[in-house]
């Protein structure tokens, strides 16, 4: 039942991704026109269609990543249609590559109006004491240290400009506990505190800073589930949709629908909101229904 209703809902939104393209062109959608975004882990998933979607709104796209194939593959996708993007290869959680990544970006375009921090890394799966303490420390490095970097790297950037916008994606885990994920809800706990203080520190130069909280997103992050044998990656998958299947729309979400909502808190549309968490979920949140 959950395959063929997903298998529906692609369609569905394949048009619907049409629509918005349309839409935007009529001026009825948000516009990142004329800016300047820096966004990390656009390669794949939800960083990438972020990436496709700010370009389509208008903006100049410059993309840090550790995934240097695919992340020049979304950056020639932009190039095909017509919009301006640059990629530069970065862990995060370097201090002198996130550097570099900013002063180039600045180099090639001028100025930044937008950061977005989407690099991150799953954590592994199991419960605290059996967690290796490198791996603790490689993704709260990854997911909370290179959103602390980034930002302190862009923000004397940003807040030259008399309006600009930092967007975090956090996780829902960020703001439950969730089963089997220390670290990952560790990390992602603190990119949402930290967006609030950002908010307040900043909002008086004109920086509005935001998160997002996605729940469950038809991605493969860090291409852990492509790794397993055929057989276990169809098992993980078909977990994953049970999983997603109790949530109140009952299904995982596109990356665009992140993506969507990502380029209207970074647009002046989202003007007056700033220290949000927004929740792109399903409804997750809105239950005690988290699945297995």
């Amino acid at each position: 039942m959950y395959g063929a209703q997903a298998e529906v809902f692609k369609a569905t939104y394949q048009h619907s991704d049409e629509v918005t393209k349309r839409t935007r062109r009529q001026g009825r959608m948000p516009t990142l026109s004329d800016s300047v975004v820096l966004l990390t882990g656009g390669a794949t998933g939800i960083g990438r269609a972020i990436a496709l979607d700010m370009a389509a709104a208008g903006a100049t796209v410059a993309i840090g990543d550790t995934n240097i194939d695919d992340g020049q593959r979304t950056v020639e996708e932009i190039l095909s249609v017509g919009g301006t993007a640059s990629f530069t290869s970065c862990d995060v959680a370097d201090a002198e590559q996130v550097s570099a990544l900013v002063n180039r970006a600045v180099a090639d375009f001028g100025r930044l109006d937008v950061l977005v921090n989407d690099a991150g890394i799953s954590g592994g799966s199991c419960r605290l004491h059996e967690l290796d303490i490198d791996a603790w420390d490689r993704t709260i490095a990854v997911n909370l240290r290179g959103t602390f970097l980034c930002a302190r790297a862009a923000i004397p950037h940003l807040v030259q400009r008399p309006r600009s916008a930092i967007v975090n994606i956090a996780s829902t885990y960020g703001i439950i506990g969730a089963p089997l994920a220390p670290s990952y809800c560790a990390s992602k706990g603190g990119i949402v505190n930290l967006t609030r203080q950002l908010a307040v520190d900043y909002s008086a130069d004109g920086l509005r800073v935001n998160a997002i909280c996605p729940g469950y997103i038809d991605t493969d992050m860090g291409g852990g589930r492509a790794s397993l044998p055929p057989s276990e990656r169809a098992a993980a998958q078909a977990r994953r949709e049970a999983n997603a299947a109790l949530q109140p729309i009952g299904r995982q979400a596109q990356a665009q629908e992140v993506a969507r909502v990502a380029t209207f808190l970074a647009s002046d549309d989202a003007s007056f909101m700033t220290g949000s968490i927004v929740t792109v979920d399903g409804g997750c949140t809105a239950t005690y229904r988290y699945g297995a």
